[in-house]
């Protein structure tokens, strides 16, 4: 009898666990992503705006503080705003010089996300690239990592990278064998490569068919790196919006192939709009003038601002350190008013009520046109091209990105004016039964298809 009910217990676990695997959400983060790629025919986007008329969509989202790819990538999948995620910025503070790491790392996340809830659900989960995930509990891993060059001269090495933290270890060799092919610099190793986004979505692709996952997520990026090259528009940056529809339509297919379609949610999101540039304001450079910060004798640095593009952070060595705080303060009074007019200051309230970084001591945010440099020497303020990210979500509506959801439980033809990216999570979190809780976000009930009893 004994053996007859840890039987039965087993088969009700096994049962329990296939319906839930039965459901599929594949999230989509595009880099950069902008409302009017969808919204705009003109933009190419032929494959998510078809879809997009099935499903739900956000004119605007909100981002985090500051609006950069790691503290955002890090709201989608938790929930929370950075100041309680702990990912404030893409990169560590580094006030002795700047070495290249990035928060590549999961264990630096300080809250669940929905890749712990999923394991703790039994759920099958995989991911292309998100950041923050090596070391991460996926099944199916190839995070966003690199190894840094030792020596002068060398160059960065992703194609190791993923070798070396892949899970399982043999993932990315079988990514090779079955979806993409051979990697080396010439083909698909580097970010500037224009086949990137184009491997990602392959490797989604086979992982979608041969493991079946209840959660994919991907991360794919070169909308964000010519939009920092060209600003907001031109060739390369259309280009690459289309080449991110392309993709996209590789992962849809993928499911359909799989025979998941009815049963899959996809969400696409971003991280952050993106606002031209033309000019960069370099605050270290007036901490140097106040005897602050000394580039040439780092070691005993008193303040630092962590520049992350439309914002920079003011951080002290010693957080009780008035004086320094005050000098900082009265230099930033003294600016030239034609200075002062390119960015606003934020104390430590503000901070909290962005959600930022709780260890500044006080923020920059840049107006629009205006960026922030890390440099300690030369010129406060100088020349700039492109476009950027980094502001604070509030306050204009460039810097916006976007959210669209259809398939499995997504109601047709909602439109939801803006939503904050912190909603995200919670959404998932819905379509997956997954128990999380002490979330900043909030489900819109109005977006989802009531349940069927049994379902």
């Amino acid at each position: 009898m004994k053996h007859l009910f840890k039987g039965l217990l087993i088969c009700l676990l096994a049962t329990s666990v296939a319906r839930a695997q039965d459901k599929h959400v594949v999230l989509i983060s595009i880099d950069g992503l902008r409302p009017e790629f969808y919204l705009d025919p003109t933009w190419g986007m032929v494959n998510v705006r078809q879809a997009m008329k099935t499903g739900t969509y956000a004119q605007g989202v909100r981002g985090s503080f500051p609006t950069v790819t790691y503290p955002s990538h890090t709201t989608i999948i938790s929930g929370v705003l950075p100041a309680k995620h702990g990912i404030y910025y893409n990169t560590p503070v580094e006030p002795l010089g700047i070495t290249g790491k990035w928060f590549w790392y999961y264990k630096d996340i300080k809250v669940p996300t929905i890749w712990t809830a999923a394991k703790g659900a039994g759920l099958v989960t995989a991911g292309v690239s998100w950041p923050v995930t090596v070391g991460a509990p996926i099944d199916y891993n190839l995070p966003e990592f690199v190894i840094l060059p030792k020596n002068k001269g060398e160059k960065k090495d992703e194609i190791k990278a993923l070798y070396d933290e892949s899970n399982p270890k043999s993932l990315f060799q079988e990514m090779q064998d079955n979806a993409i092919g051979k990697l080396n610099e010439e083909y698909g190793a580097t970010i500037d490569n224009n086949t990137n986004d184009q491997n990602k979505s392959r490797m989604a692709a086979y992982i979608l068919r041969r493991y079946k996952p209840a959660f994919l997520a991907i991360h794919i990026g070169l909308t964000d790196h010519f939009q920092h090259e060209q600003g907001r528009d031109g060739d390369k940056v259309r280009s690459a919006v289309v080449g991110v529809d392309v993709a996209i339509k590789t992962i849809m297919d993928a499911v359909e192939m799989a025979g998941m379609r009815e049963n899959t949610t996809f969400i696409i999101t971003g991280d952050h709009g993106f606002v031209d540039i033309n000019t960069q304001f370099n605050p270290n450079v007036m901490l140097a003038k106040i005897g602050l910060y000394n580039n040439d004798d780092k070691e005993n640095w008193k303040a630092y601002f962590q520049q992350s593009g439309g914002s920079a952070f003011l951080i002290l060595r010693d957080p009780k350190d008035k004086a320094s705080l005050e000098k900082v303060n009265k230099a930033l009074a003294e600016l030239p008013a034609g200075i002062k007019k390119l960015f606003h200051v934020l104390d430590k309230k503000q901070i909290a009520e962005a959600q930022g970084d709780p260890n500044a001591a006080l923020a920059l945010a840049a107006y629009q046109g205006i960026c922030f440099g890390a440099t300690a020497t030369g010129e406060l303020l100088t020349s700039a091209k492109g476009g950027t990210h980094g502001y604070l979500p509030t306050d204009f509506k460039d810097i916006q990105t976007g959210f669209l959801a259809f398939g499995r439980g997504i109601k047709q033809g909602v439109v939801l004016p803006v939503i904050g990216q912190e909603d995200i999570a919670p959404l998932i979190s819905n379509l997956l039964n997954l128990q999380m809780t002490d979330m900043d976000g909030v489900v819109y009930p109005g977006m989802l298809v009531p349940e069927k009893k049994g379902k």
